[in-house]
């Protein structure tokens, strides 16, 4: 039975919750251990259309947990690594799952939280939200979460708020790339749903091609390799049941299997 989280399915979509609302979902061993299980199997599972990743309480995630860092204070240098590495293989969990990620961010967002927001594919956030890189703060950096926060608010932002601190709006979140949609707190639910439903619309396994060809081609020279394996990939789609269903319900103007009724 999960401590730090629930899991749960309805249809195609599964939906992600951090439930420790009295520490503001900070991180710990227990939380860490469980994301990297629940994401890991529901990448696996082939009915999943999309997930949702959100939080009960006041905030969506405020890094690591007080008591957490305590036990980390007397860690020795392989101690500290292998503590790092349970939380970097948790966020790679997240960002490499096959299933779109949609993080709805209903409160703040604090150190190790950014990182969460960076590995989803999609993220709605309130517009109270706040944002935070609080590592140096306390004369820490924000490593594990770097490559992947780096990639989502940009080289420039990141070298900004990982060395002052500070902390920025949800709205400066999406002006610099880290956020999408930006909502009242009693929109957040429709915009999410709105999201999960055009994501639903799609061909299942295009979806999932779709997801991985960003993470493919994101920052490669266009070269006669890439252009050749994009080429072999739209070829191995056409060609499969689903591209070939896709297309003919198109131009038959019909449904195709994977819409309901």
């Amino acid at each position: 039975m999960s401590t730090c989280l629930t899991v749960m399915s309805t249809g195609h979509v599964a939906r992600v919750t951090l439930n420790r609302p009295a520490v503001r979902n900070a991180f710990n061993e227990v939380l860490i251990a469980e994301l990297t299980a629940a994401f890991t199997e529901l990448g696996q599972r082939a009915d999943l259309r999309a997930i949702v990743l959100t939080a009960e309480g006041k905030a969506f995630c405020a890094g690591a947990d007080l008591n957490w860092m305590k036990a980390m204070a007397g860690y020795s240098w392989d101690e500290n690594h292998a503590d790092a590495t349970r939380l970097a293989d948790m966020l790679w969990a997240i960002y490499s799952c096959p299933v779109p990620v949609v993080a709805r961010v209903q409160g703040d967002v604090y150190a190790g939280g950014v990182g969460l927001v960076a590995c989803a594919d999609i993220v709605v956030a309130v517009d109270t939200a706040g944002f935070c890189l609080s590592e140096a703060k306390l004369g820490l950096l924000p490593a594990t979460i770097g490559p992947y926060v780096v990639k989502a608010l940009g080289e420039q932002a990141s070298r900004r708020y990982f060395v002052t601190a500070e902390r920025f709006t949800a709205t400066e979140a999406k002006a610099l790339g880290l956020v999408h949609e930006v909502v009242a707190a009693d929109a957040l639910d429709g915009k999410v749903d709105e999201l999960v439903s055009a994501i639903t619309a799609n061909g299942p396994a295009a979806v999932r091609a779709c997801k991985q060809l960003v993470k493919d081609v994101a920052g490669r020279e266009i070269a006669p390799e890439l252009r050749d394996m994009t080429a072999r990939r739209i070829a191995d789609i056409r060609a499969s049941a689903e591209g070939r269903e896709g297309v003919q319900s198109f131009l038959n103007k019909a449904k195709p299997s994977w819409l309901p009724g």
